[in-house]
């Protein structure tokens, strides 16, 4: 009998086994897997954005993004080309298990970012991050992934230097401000060609302090002599300021007709108010996205938006060459009452790379996921951005994005540059502010 028993014992622990996908936890002890046909209910995907502080007017754009993204893949509404949606609603692959996103508040704070990161990873189990807006959140929190051996797939942090540190779990599907930076000169190449005379060739930076403005402002300079433009100089200045008088006054006494900035929602706000105060005039204001992007922006100074310029990776008038972009904002518009903006859509993008990745892996196991970010090769067509598609090279930076600048006409964001791009024509110089 008590041989019966210990063959019947054996049994059950082969069959055990089999049901344990090799390199994952056994179930009760970390993720759970998808062997045998056995899937998980819902598969949680962890979000570390800045829900409170000054820029959590820009937390909620990326959450209301995520939020949409996890809405339409869960529903599975077959009227969107996008990546997921005719399967059914759910992760088809994983026998139409729903994503959850549980999100952290990093409240702008590095160490923050990185704990929370760590506590959603350890404590909630989470199979990916995402986040964290801030380049500086987003390097600490990854790294927390990257210890953890968890997928961290960022949509929206910009610095070149995330993906220049040999990480092997972190991917970033946005374009980097390198590549922003040399934009900024061939976009002032183009406009020259278009007003001869009348495109300075010296510029001034105004930036944050932060890894986001510092890199702006290396960048912004080395693609200066690239192009042969002057930087006659750059004002840094501390993310908390209450006050940017001293540092407008320097812009003005530097005498550069271009300024290039690097600015989150309440500072670029002051900013932009100060520059009013203090009746200092440029032929143009080039900004690098972040705050002057924000759907806070435009409300928050009005009219003297006017005529600002952007970086930008989507912007609403795309809808006119590719639906796709209508019909999202629509939805996008209908559930929250505003447009998207180019922080929303990022993470709105970021999601379905993240999904797409988990449903090929047919697994929740991060090494299989990792595995299939490596392989990611989404089409232009099935993306809002204005892209030629997302893949990622060996440091994990997708090779397949590109920029567009924005102008505010009329209290709207217009595409203005790449010309085959552009919805309506650039407006050159800006007017002062006594003219307008």
């Amino acid at each position: 009998m008590i041989r019966a028993w210990l063959a019947h014992l054996a049994a059950v622990v082969v069959i055990a086994a089999a049901c344990v996908q090799p390199g994952a936890s056994p179930a009760g002890e970390g993720q759970p897997t998808a062997a045998a046909g056995v899937f998980p209910k819902e598969v949680a995907i962890g979000a570390v954005y800045p829900l409170t502080g000054a820029l959590a007017p820009t937390g909620v754009d990326l959450k209301n993004g995520i939020d949409l993204a996890v809405e339409l893949i869960n529903s599975g509404r077959s009227d969107i080309d996008l990546p997921l949606l005719k399967d059914g609603g759910g992760l088809r692959n994983l026998g139409g298990a729903k994503l959850k996103v549980i999100f952290a508040d990093s409240a702008g704070d590095p160490a923050k970012g990185q704990s929370e990161t760590e506590r959603l990873i350890t404590s909630d189990k989470v199979a990916v991050m995402t986040g964290a807006f801030q380049s500086a959140v987003t390097a600490t929190a990854s790294q927390a992934a990257e210890r953890l051996q968890v997928p961290f797939v960022n949509a929206e942090s910009s610095s070149p230097t995330l993906v220049a540190r040999d990480f092997k779990w972190f991917f970033r599907s946005t374009p980097d401000d390198s590549m922003f930076a040399e934009n900024f000169f061939q976009f002032l190449d183009d406009a020259a060609k278009r007003f001869p005379g009348q495109v300075a060739k010296k510029v001034v930076i105004l930036h944050t302090d932060d890894l986001f403005g510092s890199d702006v402002n290396k960048f912004v300079r080395q693609f200066a002599e690239k192009y042969t433009y002057e930087v006659v100089g750059s004002v840094g200045y501390k993310l908390t300021a209450p006050d940017l008088t001293s540092e407008i006054q320097r812009l003005k006494a530097s005498a550069a007709p271009i300024l290039i900035e690097a600015s989150y929602l309440a500072d670029a706000t002051l900013a932009i108010r100060t520059l009013k105060q203090q009746d200092v005039n440029f032929q143009g204001v080039l900004a690098m996205d972040a705050g002057f992007v924000d759907t806070k922006f435009i409300p928050n100074v009005g009219k003297d938006a006017e005529y600002m310029l952007t970086r930008e990776v989507w912007a609403k008038d795309l809808g006119t060459r590719k639906p796709i972009v209508k019909q999202v904002n629509d939805l996008f518009r209908s559930k929250y009452g505003t447009d998207m903006n180019g922080s929303s859509a990022r993470a709105f993008t970021g999601i379905f790379v993240i999904a797409d990745a988990i449903n090929r892996a047919r697994s929740i196991d991060p090494v299989k996921i990792q595995e299939a970010l490596k392989q990611t090769n989404i089409p232009a067509p099935q993306i809002v951005m204005p892209w030629d598609g997302i893949q990622f090279d060996a440091r994990g930076q997708n090779t397949k994005g590109r920029g567009i600048m924005v102008q505010i006409q009329g209290g709207e964001y217009v595409t203005v540059w790449p010309l085959e791009l552009a919805s309506k024509p650039l407006i050159w110089p800006m007017p002062e502010w006594t003219k307008r």
